[in-house]
């Protein structure tokens, strides 16, 4: 079965002054040893990366942009990325307007049309 990882499992996976940082390392490693396929999808490196590059003092993790860089080009061990599919924007369109969704809401609707497109129901937030 397969899993979404939400963006801030990444963020507390990374971020080891996390108080949910050994938390979330053990619910990852529990759900691959039950056989769930661990997922990411583009928008979850794309938050991660604002989060980490945005300064300390403003609610980020003060990396640089090269350090992010590096924990991308590791993060397969957090999950395997599944591409955007060409549908992706239609299904999200569908999503917004069908459910009335506005502001920040319209991002994780966008997580719920990549889950729809790739078959994933579940996800681990």
């Amino acid at each position: 079965m397969d899993l979404l990882i939400d963006t801030n499992i990444i963020v507390s996976n990374v971020h080891r002054e996390s108080e949910t940082h050994f938390e979330t390392i053990r619910a990852v490693g529990i759900l691959k040893a039950r056989g769930y396929r661990c997922c990411l999808v583009p928008q979850n490196l794309y938050e991660f990366w604002a989060v980490a590059t945005r300064p300390k003092e403003k609610n980020g993790l003060g990396l640089t942009p090269v350090k992010a860089h590096s924990i991308i080009d590791n993060i397969g061990q957090l999950g395997e990325v599944l591409r955007d599919p060409p549908d992706l924007y239609d299904v999200w369109r569908r999503l917004v307007v069908a459910y009335n969704v506005s502001g920040k809401q319209s991002h994780d609707a966008r997580l719920v049309a990549a889950m729809t497109v790739h078959g994933i129901t579940t996800i681990l937030t």
